[in-house]
């Protein structure tokens, strides 16, 4: 499904296009020839389902122009790869870059597509030899794989992990220094940041944003401004879908989203932050 036909029950999201890109982002389209804030993410940062985004609850609190280059189910490459999207945020008086997952891009084991980066392309020759019973061409979404890969084998998948966190940090590098030194790290999860096994969790493979660490974090933290943390609280988290726009079809998909309280709550975070960096920028 393309970005343009997303089924916003009932919600428009006005798709539009940027120069050169072939990204459709959340409309109406900004103009970009005078002073914004750039918010660069998946799925989150787009606000699927949701009326008024973070972005645009910060361009509110802000009362300066916010410009909403959220990608659903993007990954880093949906980004780091396209020009006019890295020139526009090079050029913001500030760049929010939402923390995507480590499984959203290509790497020495997989390829992605290169927008919808959800979407799994194919395997290398190289993963094909550790999984040498799969068959990949029953996988169409990198997390099915994946998590058909560490349920037949823990001990191979620690490999593929590792290399998903390395291509994660050098990819997410190469795309701050695209972007310049006026950026800021945002993670919007309901999970803490943490160095802890990713596998502790109940539901492992179901952690947004996958595979990422404390430590991964840090090694940014040089490139960064500053890196907020926008946890929802249990009171957010209890609203659940109340407030979000929801196709038929599409409840379990809005269910394990953030809701609109949590947007409320990330906005609340990134203001002040958002507003001190600016004025001694």
């Amino acid at each position: 499904m393309k970005h343009e036909t997303i089924d916003g029950g009932g919600l428009s999201y006005a798709p539009c296009r940027y120069g050169m890109s072939r990204i459709f982002f959340r409309g109406p389209r900004r103009r970009l020839d005078e002073p914004y804030l750039a918010f660069i993410g998946g799925t989150e940062t787009f606000g699927k389902f949701i009326d008024q985004p973070f972005p645009a609850l910060t361009e509110k609190a802000l009362g300066r122009p916010c410009v909403n280059f959220g990608c659903v189910n993007g990954g880093v490459d949906a980004f780091v790869n396209d020009p006019t999207i890295m020139a526009a945020c090079h050029d913001a008086d500030m760049t929010v870059v939402q923390i995507m997952g480590a499984n959203y891009l290509s790497n020495r084991f997989y390829s992605v597509h290169p927008r919808r980066n959800d979407r799994f392309l194919r395997a290398s020759t190289v993963l094909e030899a550790i999984y040498s019973e799969v068959d990949f061409s029953d996988f169409t979404f990198t997390r099915h794989m994946l998590g058909a890969l560490h349920a037949m084998s823990p001990e191979r998948f620690d490999i593929v992990i590792s290399e998903l966190r390395a291509a994660w940090v050098a990819r997410m590098r190469n795309m701050l220094n695209q972007i310049g030194p006026k950026s800021v790290l945002l993670w919007f999860s309901k999970h803490d940041i943490s160095d802890q096994s990713w596998d502790s969790y109940h539901n492992p493979l179901s952690v947004d944003p996958l595979f990422i660490t404390k430590a991964m974090l840090e090694e940014l933290r040089p490139q960064v401004m500053d890196i907020i943390t926008a946890k929802p609280t249990s009171v957010a988290l209890g609203q659940g879908t109340k407030g979000m726009f929801i196709p038929p079809m599409q409840t379990q998909a809005a269910n394990d989203m953030m809701g609109v309280a949590c947007h409320h709550e990330a906005s609340a975070m990134l203001t002040p932050v958002l507003q001190r960096l600016l004025s001694t920028g």
